[in-house]
């Protein structure tokens, strides 16, 4: 069944770091895409200003992140651990969205990576947290977590760990059914 108009899936890397293994990760996913799928990866979390709730519109890098946000039919989120939780940057992004709902029931997919054996098990809790909070849609198949990441993904963004690149098919297939669902939702 062909679509009229793409699905349009935006990810985002909670790490700045330009050799980035969740980043690689959000590169990695895009080769899964079909041409029915529009992927996009957000560039410019570093350019957001810091939240401020008496200022929710903020600037127009604010501005271009929410409408990005709003034009997604879904999004990845992919992030390290840094101290136990998820980056600054990341939280702040998020952050923007808490009064102006632009995730508000957006199937959404959330992914950890890290070089040690828990794979950044406490900032996906922290981001999971964050993310029901803000009413994504998402259920027990919704995130996965990796540990380590650096014998697992080259940074040319190549899956070398086969278990891993069923994992990764497995969860963008599942987003992209969690979409498809979501436009077929019909409400009495």
């Amino acid at each position: 069944m062909s679509q009229a108009h793409p699905l349009n899936i935006l990810a985002i890397s909670g790490s700045l770091k330009s050799t980035s293994s969740n980043t690689n990760i959000l590169r990695a996913l895009s080769k899964f895409k079909t041409e029915n799928i529009e992927f996009i990866v957000f560039d410019g979390l570093d350019q957001l200003s810091h939240f401020n709730p008496e200022n929710e519109k903020g600037t127009d890098a604010v501005a271009n992140f929410k409408e990005q946000l709003k034009k997604a039919d879904g999004v990845i989120i992919s992030t390290p651990e840094y101290a136990f939780g998820v980056p600054g940057t990341l939280k702040n992004a998020l952050d923007w969205t808490v009064s102006s709902g632009e995730l508000n029931e957006k199937p959404v997919i959330a992914i950890s990576a890290s070089p040690l054996y828990e794979g950044g098990k406490k900032a996906m809790t922290s981001l999971l947290l964050t993310l029901g909070a803000l009413g994504t849609k998402m259920n027990e198949k919704s995130h996965l977590s990796i540990p380590n990441i650096s014998k697992k993904i080259n940074a040319s963004a190549e899956i070398l760990d086969p278990q891993l690149k069923e994992d990764l098919a497995k969860i963008f297939n599942h987003l992209v059914e969690e979409i498809q669902k979501s436009k077929t939702d019909v409400i009495f």
